[in-house]
């Protein structure tokens, strides 16, 4: 069931959205609330009430803030009222990279992720991870100087590169790459099956403002919403942050966590078939994102992914 509100202030998530709608996961599509005349959104979402089949998913990866309805945030407060938002989404647990390793694994033993470590004998996995499921896949890293680079340097951080940290995978050479490969690769139709994109230190807000990541961001999506592949209607992009701030206990579960407002993240999804103003409080967390990744790519899901929700149904994916 679904009940549209002319002003939703949902407390968990603090944003605050116009005409937004609220469904529960199991809710029926809703029509596009933001409609032209010739039954279109106006936005980059729900263009269609059909979940087409989606063969592009894209991650985009912000850091340690809680910007929701931030008034220094209005490109993400923008996009948000016009796609869908989870406003019950919950990080893993703290630090940064157990987050990203989680997400991109499934796994729930992160006691090596813990100290934000390089990768090393000690710091790394041997699971399985989403860049290794046999699908096409890339990882687009701004500020990285060279491939799959396992050092930090300048505004580049490794440990906000998931793949560095999985040695089994012989293809992090080739497919994790400076960020300026994605305009090419978007301009040749050459997107792969899953992107991964991190930006530098500064524009993903971990040193940098509220206002420097929404910069980044009304400079960046644009060029990924205007390409062949979104306008095609094969591709679905999902917004998040590692964590909800950086106030949280080190190790600290998350998961399921819904007094502590590090564990909440703002994560805003993109698609042709998400109705615009869509949101849902369905708890939802990093193994969700993996879930549902999977699902939509038709791969098996890994770790904690098998039996966490999936936002298919609520985004109508």
């Amino acid at each position: 069931m679904c009940r549209t509100f002319r002003w939703l202030a949902t407390a968990v998530a603090g944003i605050t959205v116009a005409g937004a709608v609220a469904c529960t996961s199991h809710a029926a599509p809703t029509a596009p609330t933001a409609a032209t005349a010739t039954g279109k959104a106006a936005g980059p979402c729900g263009t269609t009430t059909t979940a087409p089949t989606y063969r592009h998913v894209i991650w985009i990866w912000f850091e340690n803030h809680d910007i929701m309805g931030s008034s220094s945030a209005p490109y993400f407060n923008s996009i948000a009222s016009k796609c869908g938002v989870a406003t019950n989404y919950h990080n893993v647990t703290h630090p940064s990279l157990p987050n990203y390793v989680a997400a991109t694994s499934g796994i729930a033993s992160l006691e090596p992720f813990y100290s934000d470590c390089s990768p090393s004998n000690e710091c790394s996995s041997s699971a399985p991870s989403i860049f290794g499921q046999g699908e096409t896949w890339k990882v687009y890293e701004e500020s990285m100087s060279s491939n799959c680079d396992p050092s930090n340097s300048g505004d580049y951080a490794v440990r906000h590169n998931p793949p560095a940290y999985y040695p089994a995978l012989t293809t992090c050479s080739a497919n994790d790459v400076p960020y300026p490969q994605l305009a090419t690769d978007l301009a040749s139709n050459a997107l792969p099956a899953f992107s991964f994109i991190t930006p530098n230190l500064i524009d993903d807000m971990h040193d940098g403002t509220i206002a420097q990541g929404d910069a980044w961001l009304s400079r960046n999506l644009p060029t990924i919403l205007a390409s062949p592949e979104y306008t095609s209607g094969s591709t679905a992009v999902f917004v998040t942050f590692d964590e909800g701030n950086d106030d949280g206990q080190t190790g600290e579960n998350c998961v399921a966590n819904t007094s502590d407002s590090s564990c909440h993240v703002l994560t805003i999804v993109i698609s042709p078939s998400t109705a615009a103003g869509s949101t849902s409080a369905t708890m939802f967390s990093h193994y969700s994102l993996l879930a549902t990744t999977e699902q939509l790519l038709g791969l098996p899901a890994l770790g904690r992914a098998a039996s966490a929700a999936t936002m298919t149904a609520a985004f109508n994916l």
